[in-house]
């Protein structure tokens, strides 16, 4: 796994010199969908793909740009080249390249890189978390009345989940915006004791699992059950505290 995570950090530095050279001119454009894209996105993706191929040709990939190949090998990278490409656009530093490797659907190791600052997160699943070569742990919080609650934006969950969420929402402390994949890295490094989202896909969320669990945290969907590789979106609750997990379950159903 070392070797794998060797790797990911080597396809980080690849999609890094991409986004890099385009940050200051994303060249956007938008989806069939209407969600934004950038050349940046596209090439960033495409230059990690190559990489893989080249390196691990008997594993398969999963990306936000270039789709599926393979999925039915133990083995599958899980790519977003850029998490948060509508903050890339607008010039925010709080994107970051998400790189997750998946064995037999299972996240077993897993990258967040911030290719302005330089800031990076890796984790190997059942080992330390670490955050620029240093090891970080999530923080004790017991009630929701005391959590920092993140989201990336309320108008992202489904019509059905919304009162939901906002019912968790005024029980907890403070509520920060935007957070995107920056928000569970901060969650991991002991900064934000709480994160619910609605409609993730595998992209979004797999990648950071490793992070979130070798940190000490939790990260379950709305019914508690761990996350898994699957076409289907993801419902999540992500805590640094058992307690304050279960508290927001409660809520939540």
């Amino acid at each position: 796994m070392q070797d794998l995570l060797d790797l990911a950090n080597h396809l980080a530095d690849a999609a890094a010199d991409v986004i890099r050279r385009y940050y200051d001119d994303p060249a956007i454009a938008y989806k069939a969908d209407k969600t934004p894209v950038t050349q940046a996105d596209r090439e960033a993706e495409a230059a990690m793909r190559e990489i893989i191929a080249r390196e691990c040709p008997d594993h398969s990939m999963f990306g936000e740009e270039h789709g599926s190949e393979g999925a039915e090998k133990d083995y599958v990278w899980v790519l977003d080249p850029i998490d948060g490409t509508i903050k890339f656009m607008a010039g925010i530093p709080t994107f970051g390249t998400l790189i997750g490797l998946c064995h037999k659907g299972e996240p077993v190791l897993g990258l967040m890189n911030q290719p302005i600052s330089g800031q990076r997160w890796s984790a190997i699943r059942g080992h330390a978390t670490y955050y620029n070569g240093a090891p970080i742990q999530t923080r004790p919080c017991a009630r929701l009345e005391d959590a920092m609650l993140g989201t990336t934006s309320p108008y992202l969950f489904r019509e059905e989940n919304r009162p939901r969420f906002d019912a968790l929402r005024q029980r907890a402390k403070v509520t920060v915006y935007g957070t995107d994949c920056m928000g569970y890295a901060m969650l991991a490094a002991g900064r934000i004791d709480l994160i619910v989202e609605s409609g993730l896909k595998a992209y979004d969320i797999l990648p950071l699992v490793p992070i979130i669990e070798s940190a000490n945290g939790l990260i379950t969907d709305w019914q508690s059950q761990p996350l898994r590789l699957r076409e289907a979106t993801y419902d999540v609750v992500v805590a640094g505290d058992a307690a304050v997990h279960s508290e927001a379950l409660k809520s939540l159903r």
